[in-house]
């Protein structure tokens, strides 16, 4: 089960380098690993990624979420109805391997980048691209 596919939020193309953070809840509680420039730039390039790949960055990061083998659900945090339909959208996507491995370039798998976040967990499986992959032909969700 996945906590946060989106990563507080990160992965929406709200927060982005150089500009303000939002003022909001999850800014005041977060604020030191949403502004971490090293997160920031993860986030460019990631969004870079998404468009070469014909997505939103929101598809591309459930997407990838689905795409592990171990994954068997995600506790997702939508405050709308839109950001439920988004997300249930971006879970049918199936990403190609090319996909796949410019994501694994921008954050190794088994890494949390920038400032720590304490709620990491770090399995060891995450250190073989098979136990962390399901087959193309299963990576929607059913």
């Amino acid at each position: 089960m996945v906590w946060s596919p989106l990563a507080k939020g990160m992965l929406t193309g709200r927060y982005r380098k150089g500009q303000p953070l939002p003022d909001s809840l999850r800014v005041r509680a977060f604020g030191k690993q949403m502004s971490d420039e090293t997160r920031l730039d993860a986030i460019e390039q990631l969004i870079r990624v998404a468009e070469q790949a014909g997505l939103s960055l929101t598809h591309m990061a459930m997407a990838f979420t689905v795409a592990h083998p171990g994954v068997t659900s995600a506790i997702l945090g939508p405050r709308t109805m839109e950001q439920l339909d988004d997300l249930l959208a971006g879970a049918e996507v199936v990403l190609s391997d090319e996909v796949l491995e410019q994501i694994d370039q921008i954050v190794p798998p088994g890494t949390d980048i920038g400032v720590p976040d304490a709620a990491a967990y770090v399995p060891p499986s995450l250190s073989q691209t098979s136990l962390r992959r399901r087959p193309a032909s299963e990576r929607a969700a059913a």
